[in-house]
């Protein structure tokens, strides 16, 4: 009764307004209330760099083609559409309400500032400045590690001391699908379905219009159980569902999956959605990776109690494209493929029937490596080496990556206790697992060339293109997930000698530092940092965690004089859709 009276409370006091209340650590607020004066980029102390900024994110154009869709699957495609939009809405007051708020008071102005302002805040999805630390590019402010999922003043240190003086409330606090509120003293876990539901109802009520119109049974099935998890935040039936899904036409993400906006504690799921059109001729292709990952999973190195069998898990690999995205899906980094539902989130989700889909976005990865990473490697590797480069390497790392999620242990054993990965490693959970796919990617590479599966005439080709991730995805810094998985990568290898820097050519057009690599140290090197990821996981040790990410996590000397040469090349790409996004 205390939690539903506290819920009701909270629900009342929060959500009274159509743009959502604000979280109390803006005071800016004040100045600026909705209905007031707008702003003008002037008064918001916006960078004179701004156009700068705005030019690190190359608009790409990813329009939807139509062909091979009938009138029925387009109509479906639109009605899905619509719901996503609901799902961007949500993302904006779990992400920065107060960005909410400038959206709405800036859209009316005309002046080039202004919309210069507005552009921004859309490719980082709030007014954080992702390339910079997660600092307020109109301010000062640093991003709240909680972002809006706690209370503002809200520390690890404080949740946890209470749940520990209330470990009745850990479910509801340590929920994926709650935000966590107080009033004075007390904490409550007030649900996604409670906090978001006018957006989730649309949402629900837009899914089931599309399932009218699939001629996918078991698509529209689907569809139906996803609204239904919308308003009962419970997922799994589903999951179940989307995941046994067998080679759609057309698909969907359309959940709160991914924890890495909650840098709190790390497990708060945001929303996202994105429409997917299969290729099927691509996906057909991935098949024959399938059935080896059972013995790459028996193959790595950690002990045999914490590596569950993955014989008989299925694992559809969709090869895609992805005309349309929404919330955590849209803004800021550009996933080129996911790994759903995240089973490092759920004890005991080794079971054969709750596999994983893999998803590659290839308009997105095509965009990805011909707008940034080619033109990167050819500056800052070795030139006699930058040719190994291709995207087809670099599809096949995504490809051994994306499986990666799935290996290795599928809970951390804590006091003797199965504990989600999550839970225990908090919000560095996020860099580990993303560094341990990596590692244990490039291990699978190896294993299958040994095992004849892949030319061993590649391997070189592989760890190069390997390699030129890491040069694209460190320069985002150390407070995106992936951005710190691989500069801690990259410090690894460069400390064990495997990456070596070389003096430059810059009449040539190369860096003043480039690297080359030593091939025959990454078998051993790649082997010795998997099996310390793989422990980190199962030991389920913060600490250990942490203090392996602080030893190799700054950018080192060689590799910032490098970036001095890339400021012309983007650090990444945005898409323009067929379909406005609009923010509401």
């Amino acid at each position: 009764m205390r939690c539903l009276v506290l819920a009701a409370l909270l629900v009342a006091a929060l959500f009274c307004s159509p743009l959502c209340a604000q979280p109390r650590h803006i005071a800016v607020l004040k100045k600026f209330p909705i209905g007031g004066s707008a702003p003008s980029g002037a008064q918001l102390k916006a960078p004179a760099d701004l156009s700068s900024r705005i030019a690190q994110w190359r608009t790409v154009e990813m329009p939807f083609r139509r062909q091979g869709l009938t009138r029925r699957e387009i109509k479906m495609v639109g009605k899905l559409v619509e719901a996503a939009r609901e799902v961007e809405s949500i993302y904006w007051r779990q992400s920065d309400p107060y960005a909410l708020t400038l959206q709405a008071q800036l859209k009316g102005s005309h002046a080039a500032r202004d919309q210069q302002i507005l552009r921004y805040i859309f490719i980082n999805g709030g007014h954080y400045d992702l390339l910079d630390g997660n600092r307020s590019f109109i301010g000062d402010e640093q991003a709240p590690a909680g972002r809006n999922f706690y209370p503002a003043d809200s520390t690890r240190e404080k949740i946890e001391d209470f749940v520990a003086a209330h470990p009745d409330l850990r479910p509801e606090l340590y929920s994926r699908h709650t935000l966590v509120r107080g009033l004075g003293s007390e904490l409550t876990g007030l649900p996604y379905r409670s906090a978001f539901r006018s957006q989730l109802m649309e949402a629900a009520k837009k899914l089931r219009e599309a399932a009218g119109l699939s001629d996918d049974a078991a698509f529209a099935t689907f569809l139906r159980a996803r609204a239904d998890a919308l308003l009962n935040d419970d997922y799994s039936k589903s999951d179940l569902l989307w995941v046994d899904l067998k080679s759609p036409k057309v698909d969907v993400i359309f959940a709160p999956y991914l924890t890495y906006l909650d840098q709190l504690l790390g497990v708060k799921a945001s929303f996202g959605a994105a429409i997917l059109i299969r290729n099927q001729e691509e996906s057909r292709k991935l098949e024959a990776f399938r059935q080896y990952v059972p013995e790459i999973q028996q193959a790595l190195p950690l002990a045999e109690q914490d590596k569950p069998s993955k014989v008989g898990q299925w694992s559809d690999m969709e090869v895609v494209d992805s005309p349309y995205r929404t919330g955590d899906f849209l803004h800021g980094y550009q996933a080129v493929a996911a790994s759903l539902p995240p089973l490092s989130t759920r004890p005991g989700a080794s079971s054969t029937k709750y596999g994983t889909k893999k998803i590659f976005f290839k308009n997105f990865l095509d965009a990805r490596v011909n707008q940034v990473i080619l033109p990167l490697v050819h500056k800052m590797m070795d030139p006699s080496q930058a040719g190994l480069v291709s995207a087809s390497g670099y599809f096949t790392f995504v490809t051994l990556h994306e499986i990666s999620h799935d290996l290795g242990p599928s809970f951390a054993r804590v006091d003797g206790k199965p504990v989600s990965i999550g839970e225990s490693l908090g919000p560095i959970c996020a860099a580990v697992e993303e560094a341990k796919a990596d590692v244990t990617g490039m291990y699978a590479m190896r294993w299958l060339i040994e095992h004849d599966v892949l030319p061993k005439e590649r391997e070189q080709e592989f760890y190069a293109s390997y390699v030129a991730g890491m040069l694209r995805s460190s320069r985002f810094g150390t407070v995106e997930a992936h951005g710190r998985a691989q500069l801690m990568e990259f410090n690894y290898l460069l400390e064990k000698g495997a990456i070596l820097p070389h003096a430059g050519t810059l009449s040539r057009g190369t860096a003043r530092v480039v690297f080359a690599l030593d091939f025959s140290k990454f078998p051993e090197l790649i082997e010795s940092l998997d099996r310390e990821l793989l422990e980190i996981e199962v030991t389920g040790d913060r600490t250990r965690a942490e203090q392996w990410f602080a030893r190799y996590g700054e950018l080192p000397p060689s590799f910032q004089s490098s970036l001095e040469s890339t400021k012309d090349i983007p650090v990444d790409i945005f898409p323009r859709f067929s379909w406005d996004v609009p923010v509401r």
